[in-house]
């Protein structure tokens, strides 16, 4: 009887390019704010950015919270060994909210810094995460 082959369940850069593609242009809005910060005077987008920045936060902290409350982790373990679906709180509103989250954070960073190369790279980034 021939054996099976083992089925990887990590990543890995070498398998998985659109992985490496999108990690990378989505770093890059988060390290040019550092440099182009307001990069066109634009105020308002800034504090648009922040306001978005602290949003995101507050939507991977309840999704976070609602995971440990509903998700049936055995007692001492980790919330990622759930038993049960979470379909309540933001779970009951967007599917992945930490993917969410996360996207709107490169997003905010992209409206801080402003620069073409942020924009460019920030909202790619993101449309690549979706589709992966």
């Amino acid at each position: 009887m021939p054996e099976e082959e083992a089925i990887s369940t990590s990543y890995s850069w070498k398998r998985d390019p659109l992985l490496l593609a999108y990690s990378i242009m989505m770093f890059l809005p988060i390290l040019m704010v550092f440099f182009f910060y307001n990069y066109y005077d634009i105020i308002f987008l800034v504090y648009a950015g922040g306001v978005l920045l602290v949003l995101s936060f507050a939507i991977i902290w309840m999704a976070g919270g609602e995971f440990r409350k509903r998700g049936g982790a055995p007692e001492g373990e980790s919330i990622v060994h759930t038993t049960v679906l979470v379909d309540t709180g933001v779970y009951g509103v967007v599917r992945h909210p930490q993917y969410l989250g996360f996207m709107l954070i490169v997003l905010s960073f992209v409206l801080m810094s402003q620069h073409w190369l942020s924009v460019l790279s920030g909202v790619g980034g993101c449309v690549l995460f979706y589709f992966d």
